[in-house]
């Protein structure tokens, strides 16, 4: 990506373009000169931007609420929905290895990137200009927002909901965990013993296979 498009994306113009580049290239692709150091820095910054914007725009949430709403947009699947958005993963710079792998669509090299990217411009700028770029990168994703109550996680909110009917907590059981250790698929069921019903969930993780199993439960309940 070149500092014209880089503009055309985001209005934002780079006076050191090798601080672009460096946080375009991934470790694989140099040991030296990588975006870690600008991914670590753009993460706090992200976090900062997005935490002021919350704050003034939702003046009746509480700081449960408010840490929740950031934690939905700044977790790694936001950010890789938005990278994929503006077709970063073809401009991020990957070792032969990774790059053959097909690796610049995986969800942490290009959410990596983008808290790079971040980092990258603030230290071209000031955090004045680095929060312009992040909302307007957020833009869509913030409009398209819902309310403080749907970005609860799916076990959060069935047991919120069973707690509130003093009804018996689902349980969790792993039943399968196939593949390779760092690849395992996991089979995950959620059972509620008062009401006799039972559903199942898959995932790359126990967590994730739960939430899908807990969502499910939540569809059965027509919640």
């Amino acid at each position: 990506m070149t500092p014209e498009e880089f503009f055309a994306l985001t209005g934002y113009q780079f006076e050191q373009e090798e601080l672009l580049e460096q946080a375009l290239t991934h470790r694989s692709y140099s040991q030296s000169s990588n975006n870690e150091r600008l991914e670590f820095l753009g993460d706090s910054i992200l976090n900062l931007s997005i935490s002021i914007h919350i704050y003034a725009h939702y003046p009746e949430a509480s700081e449960g609420e408010l840490t929740r709403i950031r934690a939905a947009l700044v977790r790694q699947a936001t950010l890789a929905q938005i990278a994929r958005g503006i077709r970063l993963g073809e401009h991020i710079r990957l070792g032969g290895g990774d790059l053959k792998s097909g690796s610049h669509r995986r969800a942490s090299i290009l959410s990596d990137a983008m808290e790079a990217l971040i980092g990258a411009v603030y230290l071209d700028s000031d955090f004045s200009h680095a929060q312009r770029v992040v909302l307007g990168l957020y833009q869509q994703t913030l409009l398209d927002l819902g309310d403080v109550e749907s970005l609860k996680d799916p076990k959060t909110r069935l047991q919120e909901y069973l707690q509130g009917r003093q009804m018996t907590l689902p349980h969790y059981l792993v039943e399968t965990a196939t593949g390779k250790s760092h690849e395992q698929i996991f089979t995950v069921s959620c059972k509620l013993t008062g009401l006799d019903i039972e559903t199942r969930g898959r995932g790359s993780s126990r967590k994730k296979a739960e939430q899908q199993a807990a969502q499910k439960m939540l569809e059965a309940l027509k919640l």
